[in-house]
């Protein structure tokens, strides 16, 4: 992933805007795109700050908790259980998620992935 701009380069593009310049005139003086320059003043706008945001981070699973331990029942009681048929019981529990992510939380779970995505 790419490191976000200065924020040196963004004070810089904000104060030019303000002096009047065009965003455009901005982007092509200081060899950023437009839209850059464009969101560093929407962000300044509405934020205060045209400071970058967090970038990466981990997101927490969806499966986990109640749904954790229904979908590895699940799979217990029934071995030839698919993951569609998987995703759509999810759902009747409130939880709609991708076949795919089950895939991948049963993959993290163990090796009966193997036989379920072949079943799918």
């Amino acid at each position: 992933m790419a490191k976000p701009y200065s924020m040196d380069l963004r004070e810089r593009a904000l104060a030019r805007l303000e002096e009047g310049e065009t965003s455009y005139e901005v982007a092509a003086a200081l060899k950023v795109a437009v839209s850059s320059v464009i969101k560093w003043a929407a962000r300044k706008r509405r934020l205060g700050s045209a400071a970058p945001g967090k970038m990466s981070g981990h997101r927490p699973y969806l499966i986990d908790g109640k749904h954790r331990a229904f979908v590895l029942g699940e799979v217990e009681r029934d071995a030839n259980i698919t993951l569609h048929q998987l995703t759509a019981a999810l759902a009747e529990r409130g939880l709609t998620i991708h076949p795919a992510s089950v895939g991948r939380f049963l993959n993290r779970s163990g090796s009966i992935v193997h036989r379920l995505q072949m079943n799918s």
